[in-house]
């Protein structure tokens, strides 16, 4: 491949992918890439995503955040990693894809999530309140915005359980009070999306004003008090990301925030580093556990996603 077989390499991929290409590097027509967009649920992986949901209780193998009887069975504690299969990792695929939430709407997926799904983490806790931990909650307060559910409490747990340096960590719980990289990025992209669909408050716009704040102090890749980065996965991409922070998550949500600092310029040199002599972004990491069925390539070979949002975060960046 040649960089110049990069826009049609990516075009020839499922319309999950193929509908930010035509929107976001090739600027074709809405009615381009609303066709390509409506097709998600019709074919390729998000329809086979959606064979998998249980019609009477709305959800995906059973269970919240894990596999029904996930945990009942000790063979499961020795897994290497957690299943990706349960109802919330299978909403959030969904929506990060782009889909519309027209068809799981029809299917009354919220109110039947509501009246049958139970965290696994405290089963009394219903599913649209959320449970402790800031990625889940992320996730929900996310996934209930696209589905129409009402998760406006979410909303107040999120600024009552920021931290005093600005970020999130879904270890607070165990006491910590520093911010996590992890934690503090997917409530951002939360926070983000309840403020799009709703406009959100003084309060809530503070709160992710000051989220950014905590990520750009550290150029969104180091720690602030030694200066080293903050872990491997900084610069170490994979897709699925699940919940896992990197540079090039980071500047897609400051992307989709229309928020420029000059502190970035770090985080966009890792990206534009990892990109191949032909033009793409390899696999650089995969999380152990169970899916579905695989929607990006093995480690070390070029990934469509990864290529795509590479491609979207410079044109971005360097758009000045």
């Amino acid at each position: 491949m040649t960089p110049d077989d990069v826009i049609p390499w990516l075009l020839d991929t499922d319309p999950a992918l193929r509908w930010q290409v035509q929107r976001d590097l090739l600027d074709a027509p809405e009615g381009t890439w609303q066709a390509t967009r409506a097709r998600i649920s019709q074919e390729g992986f998000g329809a086979a995503l959606l064979a998998h949901q249980d019609p009477v209780t709305g959800m995906w193998a059973g269970g919240a955040f894990f596999p029904a009887g996930f945990f009942e069975d000790p063979a499961n504690q020795d897994l290497p990693g957690q299943p990706w299969t349960a109802t919330t990792w299978s909403l959030t695929t969904l929506r990060e894809w782009g889909m519309d939430a027209a068809p799981l709407r029809a299917r009354g997926t919220a109110d039947r999530l509501a009246e049958h799904a139970r965290w696994e983490h405290d089963p009394t806790l219903p599913y649209w309140g959320g449970e402790s931990d800031v990625c889940i909650n992320a996730m929900t307060l996310a996934n209930g915005l696209w589905l129409g559910a009402d998760v406006e409490p979410l909303v107040s747990w999120f600024l009552s359980h920021q931290l005093e340096e600005g970020g999130w960590n879904c270890e607070w719980e165990n006491g910590s009070h520093r911010a996590s990289f992890h934690s503090t990025l997917n409530a951002l992209r939360a926070l983000l999306l309840h403020e799009q669909a709703t406009g959100g408050t003084e309060a809530t716009r503070a709160a992710r004003a000051a989220g950014e704040e905590y990520l750009l102090e550290r150029n969104l890749t180091r720690r602030r008090t030694t200066g080293e980065l903050v872990g491997p996965w900084v610069d170490h991409f994979l897709y699925p990301p699940r919940h896992i922070y990197s540079a090039l998550r980071a500047l897609d949500h400051l992307r989709l925030a229309d928020r420029r600092d000059p502190r970035m310029q770090e985080a966009a040199e890792l990206v534009q580093a990892a990109q191949q002599s032909d033009g793409t972004w390899l696999q650089q990491h995969s999380l152990p556990g169970a899916v579905w069925f695989e929607v990006d390539v093995p480690v070390g070979e070029p990934s469509p996603w990864l290529t795509l949002q590479g491609l979207r975060v410079l044109r971005w960046w360097n758009d000045a």
